[in-house]
């Protein structure tokens, strides 16, 4: 069975920020079979950075970059509908509830920094992907 590492938006940020390549990183990170995957909404998110007018020009490249990455890596989206209690087009409360419905089933593996986000899923049991020292990446319980 292969563990679904779930890139949010502020992770696909990474590569434009901070020149840390996310993928290989990844790859370095996990010895076991996984699957790249964004929420449905995600790339909705980064095209928003693209198109506001006060946003700082480094977040609409670091934004742009993470579109490509998305599309040039084939990273699958996960279509989830099935929210409770929560804004449809909230992706963080789509993550949350999609992790909680896997459980048992397959295992999900968070990349995220936000840190409500990360607290929300520590509380949850779900591993998460973290980015240290602005030079690599870490899974934490």
């Amino acid at each position: 069975m292969k563990t679904q590492i779930i890139l949010d938006t502020n992770f696909l940020l990474i590569p434009g920020q901070f020149k840390v390549d996310i993928f290989s990183e990844i790859e370095r990170l996990c010895s076991f079979s996984y699957e790249l995957c964004i929420m449905q909404g995600t790339e909705q998110e980064l095209r928003k950075i693209t198109l506001k007018k006060d946003e700082k020009g480094a977040n609409k490249t670091a934004a742009k970059i993470g579109l490509k990455l998305v599309e040039d890596k084939k990273v699958k989206e996960i279509e989830f509908e099935s929210l409770t209690d929560c804004d449809a087009n909230d992706v963080d409360s789509k993550i949350l509830q999609y992790c909680g419905q896997q459980k048992g089933k397959t295992e999900c593996i968070v990349a995220t920094q936000d840190a409500e986000l990360a607290k929300k899923l520590r509380i949850a049991g779900i591993r998460l992907i973290r980015l240290r020292k602005l030079q690599y990446l870490e899974i934490t319980q």
